[in-house]
């Protein structure tokens, strides 16, 4: 009997420890920086430095594994905007860049940035970019707290334009081709009939609704 209950609370710690490794996929909105110019793949370490000059003031040094993040004050999603530690994918949200540097947000709750320079200039891509790559890779999926408009289809990229169709339960979203604010998308709903329209992807300033469904 004591063995039993012994071996119930072992498993209702194990239970209740926060689970370190796990990805780090945005599913609202709110997780994602409205006034950024995209992402930046970063590589380890992370030394970021007050100006973009390797003669400014360091402000933070972070280090990574598929699984671990130093110093432990900071946690994955504190520091990343996408991570999939399985792929060795870690994104920072870019507030900033120029030829050589970007300004990067590594405490996504306190809102605090410093600059790196750029280890591979082709790491960085626009929110346009980064949508054209992932997006037609992986599919969309709607954020949760998207507004109900993004649950129609429409025929032009246009809020007042005719609407297509009614989305329900979407099981994918392809993107085919981004146009300003707008995407246009093939729907595959409930009824397994594809459907195809335009769909805000973010609002005029800068909220995103839909996020590559990476995996």
């Amino acid at each position: 009997m004591i063995k039993k209950i012994i071996g119930t609370l072992i498993l209702m710690l194990i239970i209740s420890m926060p689970v370190l490794c796990a990805d780090v996929i945005p599913q609202y909105s709110k997780n994602l920086h409205t006034k950024t110019y995209g992402f930046y793949q970063v590589s380890n370490p992370i030394i970021l430095h007050e100006l973009p000059d390797e003669k400014s003031p360091i402000v933070q040094k972070i280090s990574w594994t598929k699984d671990s993040i130093l110093p432990e004050n900071l946690s994955l999603d504190d520091v990343f905007s996408v991570f999939i530690g399985s792929k060795e994918l870690a994104l920072m949200a870019v507030e900033d860049e120029n030829e050589d540097w970007v300004k990067l947000v590594y405490d996504n709750k306190n809102n605090k940035s410093g600059w790196m320079k750029k280890d591979d200039p082709y790491k960085f891509m626009t929110w346009i970019n980064f949508y054209n790559n992932y997006g037609r890779k992986y599919g969309l999926k709607i954020l949760k707290d998207a507004p109900q408009s993004c649950n129609f289809l429409h025929a032009q990229t246009d809020d007042k334009s005719q609407t297509v169709s009614e989305l329900n339960h979407p099981e994918f979203i392809k993107l085919n081709v981004i146009r300003g604010n707008w995407a246009l998308v093939t729907v595959v709903d409930l009824d397994k009939t594809p459907k195809t329209g335009y769909i805000r992807w973010r609002s005029d300033d800068g909220v995103k609704y839909l996020f590559p469904a990476i995996r």
